[in-house]
């Protein structure tokens, strides 16, 4: 659900930008690229505003879903000429950044980063932790709770027991592909903070579409179990796999051409005693590391789920139950990943039930389902996509989904 703040969140921009002592609260970081505005919730409710300086033009700041995936107080730009960037708070492996400037004129100025005051870095830098998520929006965007049985909770009962499920590749992270160069944060090793035994870190599920990778990577996992040697279960069509299929073909009686169709698709999952892969694909990572992987079905395929992002607190253990605060956030498909897709209806952000009617359209089995409730905790979090994460998302990050907005 998705909401434009008026003159009322002007007005709060305005004045002085106080900020809250930090709590335990899983909060959220919303920064517009449109109102160069940066605002911190705690569910719907506004902790902290201040004005930010995102990218100019030739050098614009990524939009989309983001966490923090490092912090450092003292940092310095490896690109411009060891320019300080202090209370630096990474967003991505690439370069882009939360960081304090003295020059933070409310207008696009920046190399990529998102640039702070140089007061208001310092107090939110006391605020955050890592994995705390970011979201980059041209437009503001305000949470909302949002209530829905296709929600997970923890205190929901399932009469299925929650099966064994595959594992996640890991994604290597690459750089951005713009030409220009970014102002950016960069080291030679990622440090990944672990979570104590005691304080069970929260997952992060990101629920797409099932992208050509997966069903090859499944593939290749059926006709290794057949006795079809395709290699290593990576996604990609390689050699081994080429001959892993003319091999099949063969023992079947097809022509061995060692071409991936549909309808080869379908006979190796019949071979294998297995339905045709499902539409949809639901993963899951904790400590910035893929934890598993499931099928799930979306229904009116045809129809754009649109980008939306959901995050869980305010669990009580009395009751078992928790919120949920979500946003949708503006991502424009352009026409050759809509016919890769399938997708002829695209999505509305600004529809009042844009979020609740994506989720109706999710089914998860039970075993999933158990397994997630079972390590829900607050600050948990879900993304909803029609594209995979993107090459942002891999080794030491969450998800991380890059949107793009309609050209003007």
């Amino acid at each position: 659900m998705r909401f434009t703040l008026g003159g009322g969140f002007a007005l709060l921009l305005a004045s002085a930008s106080s900020v809250i002592a930090a709590s335990d609260a899983p909060l959220q970081v919303i920064v517009s690229t449109q109102q160069q505005s940066i605002v911190v919730y705690d569910g719907n409710t506004v902790i902290a505003t201040s004005k930010v300086s995102t990218g100019k033009a030739g050098h614009s700041t990524p939009t989309g879903i983001f966490s923090i995936l490092e912090k450092r107080r003292h940092h310095k730009s490896n690109i411009y000429s060891n320019a300080p960037m202090p209370f630096m708070q990474r967003l991505t492996w690439s370069g882009i950044a939360l960081h304090g400037s003295g020059h933070v004129p409310k207008y696009p100025a920046s190399h990529g980063c998102v640039r702070l005051p140089s007061k208001f870095a310092a107090k939110l830098f006391k605020m955050t932790r890592h994995g705390m998520h970011v979201l980059i929006s041209d437009r503001q965007v305000v949470p909302a709770e949002i209530s829905s049985d296709s929600l997970f909770q923890p205190n929901q009962t399932l009469e299925e027991k929650p099966a064994p499920l595959s594992d996640v590749p890991l994604r290597p992270a690459l750089s951005q592909k713009e030409n220009n160069p970014l102002e950016v944060a960069m080291i030679k090793t990622a440090s990944v903070p672990t979570a104590s035994a005691q304080s069970p870190a929260p997952i992060r599920i990101l629920i797409t579409r099932r992208s050509t990778r997966d069903t090859v990577r499944e593939l290749q996992m059926l006709l290794n179990s057949l006795g079809f040697d395709a290699g290593v279960p990576d996604g990609w069509t390689g050699p081994a796999t080429s001959d892993a299929v003319r091999a099949f073909q063969s023992a079947e009686g097809l022509p061995p051409d060692g071409k991936i169709t549909p309808e080869l698709i379908d006979k190796v999952f019949r071979k294998a005693g297995r339905e045709k892969p499902s539409n949809g694909i639901l993963l899951v990572r904790q400590r910035f590391q893929p934890l598993f992987s499931a099928d799930v079905d979306i229904e009116q395929p045809e129809a754009a789920l649109g980008t939306h992002f959901l995050q869980f607190q305010d669990h009580d253990p009395a009751s078992g139950t928790g919120k949920w605060f979500g946003v949708s956030l503006e991502n424009h498909l352009s026409a050759s990943m809509k016919k890769r897709l399938g997708v002829s209806v695209d999505a509305d952000p600004s529809a009042s039930n844009a979020l609740q009617a994506t989720l109706d359209r999710i089914i998860v089995s039970a075993d999933v389902r158990a397994r997630i409730v079972g390590l829900l905790v607050n600050g948990s979090s879900l993304s909803i996509s029609d594209s995979e994460s993107g090459q942002e998302t891999g080794e030491g990050t969450d998800f991380i989904t890059i949107t793009r907005s309609l050209p003007h």
